[in-house]
């Protein structure tokens, strides 16, 4: 018996310095404890659901893990095995059975060695094999419950059954739950497959946040936890790198798509991304410029045309007037003033057609008259065009630098303001006297 003891002493301090605290806990007022056992998958697994005539299914790379609950009898391990009970959500009973049945063997098969390490080994490497499940995980359509492995206990002490005794099974009746004859998926089911999807999810994220990657940008190796993974393409940047990245893209503007740090991909970053990434006041622009960014591509939104206003109006599709919901204004959807009814819009100047690649294309064009009206953006344009005209062929005076143009004649000009003569190919100031000296043997001699 001391041996026993010993025996079961060394493997339960053994199992504590192999797993980690959430995957072993001991029960220290007896030789008692409970193992976590996440299986190994393989690549490219998935699991499945069958939804009457469709099929659900998602490629996930970890499984809630089974619960392996045990005691240690006084005998054991050299005459009675450990007594147990195996929980898995994910496995029918005879499945459960078959496995908690393998473990029996594996007892006998040590010849009264310990043997709860060979247990978790088995589970999780060879569980799914022993069960024929390969690289899909069908989630039944029977019932599906908690089963328990328990030997006959009549002590405090649990004992271990005698060799001939057969192990026995039991299965709560609150947790069984039978199926419609139909083969739908029933509640359960749905959340089944819920809480084994949510679960891969959290387990990606803890093995993301303990991984080092190269950060694209500055080129350090961080953990994951200080990184970000952008999503359709996967690349991983770091979370300062990209907070500097994204807080230019919102001062500038650009909150539909932005380019990754790579030339590879572009990537919409979602909301929750962005605002992780920068601060409460720089998310509140974002979020009001993406919303802008949305109305702007709907064609049937317009502005109000009112400048102490400017609220988003939706339009309809039968009527040429609009109303402001704001401020209550009621407007022509043509011409941008007041409606007039059924009477014709005034005169709308068109754009000559430099006008529409001046401001993009003819989508750009049909947002920005929707927003500030025709004539508005035709007055702006012919106020560019002008001073573009200007600044390419006139030039200053050199002394009150007003804008002059040359129209003919010789270099020699004077400014119809302030009278100064000047040189229009270098605009040095003349005087009478050194006027035939600068253009007959000077810098600008012909």
């Amino acid at each position: 018996m001391t041996e026993d003891l010993e025996e079961q002493e060394d493997e339960l301090l053994a199992l504590q310095s192999i797993f980690d605290a959430d995957e072993f806990v001991r029960d220290e007022s007896k030789s008692a404890g409970e193992i976590r056992v996440c299986v190994e998958l393989p690549a490219g697994f998935s699991v499945a659901l069958r939804e009457g005539e469709s099929l659900r299914q998602y490629d996930i790379s970890f499984l809630p893990p089974l619960l392996l609950n045990f005691g240690l009898p006084g005998d054991y391990p050299s005459s009675s095995p450990p007594s147990f009970s195996l929980t898995c959500s994910w496995l029918t009973r005879t499945q459960l059975a078959a496995l908690c049945a393998h473990l029996g063997d594996l007892y006998e098969a040590t010849g009264g060695a310990v043997v709860l390490f060979s247990w978790v080994q088995f589970l999780r490497e060879d569980a799914l094999r022993f069960l024929n499940i390969h690289s899909k995980l069908d989630l039944p359509p029977d019932e599906r419950s908690t089963l328990h492995y328990n030997q006959d206990q009549h002590d405090a002490e649990p004992s271990g059954p005698k060799n001939n005794s057969e192990p026995e099974f039991s299965v709560p009746s609150s947790e069984v739950q039978e199926n419609p004859s139909d083969g739908s998926c029933t509640d359960s089911q749905g959340t089944l497959l819920s809480h084994i999807l949510i679960y891969n999810a959290a387990q990606k994220q803890k093995v993301f946040a303990t991984t080092v990657f190269d950060c694209g940008v500055c080129f350090m190796g961080r953990l994951g936890s200080e990184c970000v993974k952008l999503s359709p393409c996967g690349h991983v940047f770091c979370r300062a790198c990209l907070c500097k990245f994204c807080t230019v893209q919102i001062t500038e503007g650009n909150v539909r798509v932005s380019p990754v740090l790579r030339q590879t991909a572009l990537v919409l970053y979602t909301p929750a991304q962005v605002q992780s990434l920068v601060g409460e006041k720089l998310f509140d622009r974002y979020d009001r410029l993406l919303l802008q960014n949305t109305l702007d591509s709907m064609s049937d939104v317009t502005y109000c045309p009112r400048t102490s206003c400017g609220s988003a109006v939706i339009l309809e599709k039968s009527s040429k007037a609009a109303l402001c919901s704001a401020c209550g204004f009621a407007f022509c959807v043509i011409c941008r003033k007041t409606y007039h009814g059924t009477g014709k819009c005034e005169t709308k100047k068109k754009y000559p057609e430099r006008y529409i690649i001046d401001l993009g294309s003819r989508e750009r064009k049909r947002l920005l008259e929707n927003r500030y009206g025709c004539n508005l953006l035709v007055s702006i344009m012919e106020n560019k065009l002008s001073n573009n005209w200007i600044a390419n062929n006139s030039k200053s005076c050199p002394e009150c630098f007003s804008r002059i143009e040359k129209d003919g004649g010789c270099d020699r000009m004077m400014c119809t303001r302030c009278k100064r003569i000047f040189c229009w190919n270098c605009l040095t100031r003349l005087t009478p006297e050194n006027t035939t000296e600068h253009f007959y043997g000077g810098q600008c001699s012909s």
